[in-house]
């Protein structure tokens, strides 16, 4: 509730800060608009940045359709190392020599993961197995088998070249892991690699240019809040509530 005991409701988009989970925003919204009917429409790693779909009050109805909505992210992939999560907050396992690589073989890599196919999720992920997640399973060790989930990648192209390291720019189907996309490409190009770093920049039509840092709205008055939240029946026109 506002201070004159108005329900807000609507979309609220968010620039998600590093080392906080998604559940964190969450947990820290609830507090500031003093309400506990948000939800988000994606998660985000820790590791990663950007672009968080909050939905406020009776915005969750429309979760998801929001959650169907087609990602765009930019990011890093660190060739020679591989870890046990796929990206930098893992343990490296592995350490393999990079070979003089050029931007056109990273380019004719990339080609391969292009349009519709099967990816296997990561162990560390939140998908659960017998009612625990994942990622509770890789930290006793274990590795069970995962069945591959249909994604698709519209997109993916290679906008900075530094080796070790190569920036890309991805676009993709929900449930997509792009640290498995980059373990997957590290594989391909004989060397291994993991995902150095990652931030959503679009989630169908909402995009980063609009959203508000975490600290910026915790700041914000919440008169100043209400005035950002994108009303139901614009963010989700086609769906009846």
């Amino acid at each position: 509730m506002t201070g004159n005991n108005k329900e807000l409701n609507g979309v609220l988009l968010v620039d998600k800060p590093t080392d906080h989970t998604s559940h964190d925003v969450v947990a820290r919204l609830r507090g500031k608009l003093k309400t506990r009917k948000i939800g988000h429409a994606g998660t985000l790693d820790p590791m990663a940045t950007g672009l968080l779909v909050m939905l406020v009050g009776k915005a969750t109805r429309i979760s998801q359709y929001l959650i169907s909505l087609d990602k765009e992210y930019t990011g890093t992939v660190e060739l020679g190392k591989i870890t046990d999560s796929q990206d930098a907050e893992g343990q490296v396992m592995e350490t393999r020599p990079v070979p003089a690589l050029t931007e056109a073989d990273i380019k004719q890599a990339m080609t391969g993961f292009l349009g519709d196919q099967y990816q296997t999720p990561p162990m560390y992920s939140a998908i659960k197995i017998d009612g625990v997640p994942l990622y509770k399973k890789a930290r006793k060790g274990e590795d069970v088998v995962r069945e591959p989930r249909f994604i698709r990648v519209s997109a993916f192209e290679l906008t900075g070249f530094a080796l070790p390291r190569f920036d890309f720019c991805l676009r993709c189907s929900k449930g997509t892991y792009v640290r498995t996309i980059a373990h997957d490409l590290g594989e391909k190009l004989g060397c291994g690699g993991h995902l150095a770093a990652l931030r959503r920049t679009a989630s169908g039509q909402f995009t980063i240019a609009d959203a508000v840092t975490l600290d910026a709205l915790l700041e914000m008055p919440l008169t100043e809040i209400e005035q950002r939240l994108i009303p139901i029946h614009e963010a989700a026109p086609s769906v009846a509530l």
